[in-house]
């Protein structure tokens, strides 16, 4: 399969910064949740706004691989997967790799067996950011069926996809019934292994947004269109599907009960509200970064904030330990200000090593 010659798209590089920056909010928040008093509001910013960030990803990954394809000629799939695979499956074993050995010496973890050690790369467990790449790697290796499927692809079929997309996610987070049949599983059973990780290694969870990324990618143009002429009707649609996504948030805490951390397990990105706010917010930001002129310094950090992205999402789970190990030294705890302190902190750590990293390379 043959490059079509189009322009580069600053609004990717852009998302993946945003993106990231969404990444870090969310492992924040869930060390803000220890706190027994939390700030709902600050839950809310860390936990539910920031929701779009995993399948976001999705979306972008999907539109630069079909954006500059011909889905007419012929596809080299190894040359596609060797590509790929030097890009996300290298590096998602060397820093798989790190933190299984960062973490037996940081916490006494042990090193694992060759057993458990397969069990921990398949499944992404070597640290806890680090699934979304072998959610990813499954969607390179089926390329070709994507391909497939997006050239038969119509609005009927499309649809359905949508609707079974909700029932699938629903099923797979709230169904009691396959809560049940997993943990009656025997402890040493693959099936209960597969089911219990599922949300590590189950693309079927992300394949609405994948595809959706990939028919915008197809009819760029039109893509490209509607977001010039529908700004009002996109921006509307962001903001209705996030005041419905925090409401839901809300209404679990203060008329169910929910605590926070029961609340945020159930209002997630793979809800119903969460999964129409996902569409929304990819959609909304392509369209905002498309459209918009941030003009030059802020255009500059959206830049660099999406360049170093993919190290930051690596790399910051490593500021957040050790910036915990020095809060618990001096003796504070995780206030709503001293969250966000530890977020901009985790952020600003997480970009300093990116560029000290890079400055290494051009000299080697």
């Amino acid at each position: 399969m043959t490059k079509t010659s189009k322009p580069r798209l600053k609004s990717i590089e852009y998302i993946r910064g945003i993106s990231m920056l969404g990444v870090v909010a969310i492992h924040i928040g869930s060390q803000y949740l220890t706190n027994p008093t939390p700030n709902l509001h600050l839950i809310a910013l860390f936990e539910i706004i920031s929701r779009f960030s995993v399948p976001i990803f999705f979306f972008i990954s999907a539109f630069g691989l079909f954006y500059k394809i011909d889905l007419n000629a012929p596809f080299d799939y190894e040359n596609f997967l060797r590509r790929r695979f030097k890009a996300v499956l290298v590096p998602y074993l060397l820093w798989s790799f790190f933190y299984i050995i960062h973490d037996n010496f940081f916490y006494g973890s042990g090193i694992p067996a060759p057993g458990y050690a397969l069990e921990i790369l398949f499944f992404g467990l070597a640290k806890y950011q680090l699934y979304f790449l072998v959610i990813l790697i499954w969607f390179y290796l089926l390329m070709p069926a994507w391909i497939k499927i997006v050239r038969s692809l119509s609005v009927k079929k499309f649809a359905a996809i949508f609707f079974l997309q909700i029932l699938f996610n629903c099923f797979s987070s709230y169904s009691d019934a396959l809560t049940n049949f997993t943990m009656s599983l025997p402890e040493n059973s693959l099936l209960k292994m597969f089911l219990m990780w599922r949300l590590n290694w189950l693309i079927l969870h992300y394949v609405f947004i994948f595809l959706l990324g990939a028919i915008s990618a197809v009819h760029s143009q039109k893509f490209f269109a509607f977001m010039r002429e529908r700004k009002e009707i996109i921006s509307a649609a962001f903001a209705l599907t996030l005041a419905v996504f925090l409401s839901w948030f809300y209404f679990l805490v203060y008329v169910e009960n929910y605590s926070p951390l029961a609340a945020v397990n159930t209002a997630h990105q793979l809800s119903p509200p969460g999964f129409l706010y996902t569409i929304a917010a990819s959609i909304f930001f392509f369209m905002l970064f498309e459209n918009f002129d941030f003009g030059e310094k802020i255009s500059a950090v959206f830049a660099y904030l999406g360049k170093h992205s993919f190290f930051v999402y690596l790399f910051h789970p490593i500021a957040i330990a050790y910036l915990l190990l020095i809060l618990g030294k001096i003796g504070l705890v995780m206030t709503a200000f001293n969250a966000i302190v530890f977020y901009f902190l985790t952020v600003a750590i997480s970009l300093a090593v990116a560029g000290r990293k890079e400055k290494f390379s051009r000299v080697r």
